[in-house]
């Protein structure tokens, strides 16, 4: 399988003995066989965690991992906007407790729905608080995010689908560079603030907004990656138990183009 710069979907497993199942060549009604599929001579049919992954399984999953997020951000914006709630401990307590999630399913390399929606949730939580504070500064600034958002996703969708663009190694290597550049980036910004240094790329202004955009440009060719991770699981047989780790692997690039998004209107809004 290609390389990604998406954490989530290296080192996973694939083929899993589905690729080419025969139902004949596994003893399923041969002829002259003794007993009944399932008895003797006769292997147990596939579950339908064992059963090779579907495009049907990655949308389902992907719908249950962001309507999670989704209502659970509607729910704290909400709060956050009417002052039931200040923004700032849902904002801390969901980067803090997705963060954490997302690593235990990373590095456990685990499909558990259980993890994987808890992790949605949380994100939900964070992104919501923060989307209550910028609805508050600029009115209507989160539909606009969100609808950006999905007009990306859908765009980088069919580029992928009608091969407009391919994912070569070479496009592959570029995209993960250009992920790692950012993330060194900001990276470096972060410890420059805490020096009281500012670099400038986070303000509203022209170096800012272009920091922005070029980061929704990495965020956007990463759902090719993504797309194509998932489309090589699909292809290779993989379990379909593994869907809910494609739909995780989506769900942390859409957070972080939803927040390059919703950072660009603002400053764009802002500096008016």
């Amino acid at each position: 399988m290609r390389s990604t710069s998406n954490p989530a979907f290296r080192n996973l497993p694939v083929g899993g003995g589905h690729a080419g199942f025969q139902p004949q060549a596994q003893g399923y009604g041969q002829p002259g066989m003794p007993g009944m599929p399932g008895g003797p001579g006769y292997p147990a049919p596939p579950t339908a965690g064992d059963r090779p992954m579907t495009v049907d399984d990655v949308v389902t999953k992907t719908a249950f991992t962001l309507g999670t997020a989704l209502l659970t951000g509607v729910i704290t914006a909400i709060a956050v906007l009417s002052g039931s709630i200040s923004p700032y401990p849902p904002m801390i307590g969901g980067l803090i407790i997705g963060l954490v999630l997302s690593l235990v399913v990373i590095f456990k390399k685990t499909p558990n729905p259980g993890l994987i929606l808890a992790y949605s949730a949380a994100e939900g939580v964070f992104l919501g608080a923060i989307t209550g504070v910028f609805e508050a500064l600029v009115p209507g600034i989160a539909l606009q995010a969100i609808l950006g958002t999905a007009l990306v996703f859908i765009t980088m969708l069919v580029v992928y689908r009608t091969g407009a663009v391919k994912v070569t190694p070479r496009l592959t290597k570029w995209i993960i560079g250009a992920t790692v550049a950012a993330a060194g980036l900001m990276l470096v910004n972060l410890l420059l603030s805490f020096m009281g240094i500012d670099l400038g790329i986070r303000e509203a202004g022209p170096l800012g907004i272009g920091i922005s955009l070029l980061f929704i440009g990495i965020a956007a060719f990463n759902f090719l990656l993504d797309f194509d991770m998932a489309d090589q699981m699909i292809r290779s047989g993989t379990p379909s138990k593994w869907a809910w780790y494609v739909a995780f692997g989506l769900m942390t690039t859409l957070v972080w183009l939803y927040l390059e998004i919703l950072r660009l209107l603002y400053m764009l809004q802002s500096s008016d």
